[in-house]
Parts: structure tokens; sequence; C-alpha cells
């Protein structure tokens, strides 16, 4: 049996919002976008920048936002686990997200992993690509904001 990972699909309540917050914030970039009025849904498919064109041949795993057209109060994002995504500077991508209004929920006290939340409540991991980073402040005495 052979397998390939293709992608998580996320329920999103606000389609705009969301691609502000992964296009416009995490930084991950739009691949492809499917839209269905009669089945009164779009999909986005979006990829780390780095995989833009292995997404685009089918070769890199994507996140699926699912816009439904019906609005729909999605509850419990907690309970699907989480996104994961490595970064070149964990700092830096955590302070790009601060200054962009995302609450830091797990900060990277230990210089390589953090956690933030999607405007749908979906969890998302970021983790320093290589060896950890020094610890360095406001992020090693930054307590946890709500749930990760």
């Amino acid at each position: 049996m052979t397998m390939r990972y293709l992608h998580t699909m996320v329920r999103v309540r606000d389609l705009e919002q969301a691609l502000d917050f992964y296009c416009g914030k995490l930084g991950l970039s739009e691949v492809r976008r499917f839209d269905s009025p009669a089945g009164r849904f779009t999909l986005v498919f979006l990829c780390a920048p780095d995989d833009v064109e292995a997404a685009k041949a089918g070769a890199a795993p994507t996140v699926e936002l699912t816009y439904n057209y019906d609005p729909e109060d999605y509850q419990g994002g907690r309970n699907f686990g989480h996104l994961a995504y490595e970064v070149d500077d964990i700092y830096a991508a955590c302070r790009r997200l601060m200054e962009g209004g995302v609450a830091i929920n797990r900060p990277p006290r230990d210089g390589r992993m953090a956690f933030v939340r999607s405007p749908d409540g979906i969890s998302i991991e970021l983790l320093q690509k290589g060896a950890s980073l020094e610890a360095a402040e406001p992020w090693a005495s930054m307590p946890n904001v709500g749930s990760w």
C-alpha cells in the first residue's frame, strides 16, 4: 500500500478573515481555489512559500480552507489538533504575528516551539528550523495565554 499526505481541511466562518490570517500574517501562499456556487462552498488551498511550485504540481501538502456559504458556528477547534510549520526564525515569525494582532498562546521560550490560533480557533504550531535559538526576551519570560 502506498500513501501520500495531500492536505488538511479546516472549515472557516469568514474566508477573508481566514485568508488575512493564513496568508497575510502567517505567510502561507494560495496555490489554487475552487468555487462551487451550486454546492454553496469555496475551497482555497494554501501552502508554505517554499512549497508553492511543488504544491501547484500536486507534490507538496496543502491546507484546504473550506468556506460554506450557509452560516454555521464551528466549535471545538482544539479537538482538531494542530497544523505545524517549520520557520527559519521563530522569534521573527512570532514578532510578525504579534505585530499583526495575533496572540502568541505559547511563546517560544525555548527558542524552538510556539503556538498561535487562527480566527476559527485552529491551533498552529511553529517550530524552529534546525537547532533551537538561544533563549531571548521578551519570549523567555512571556507566559502562556489561553489554550493552545
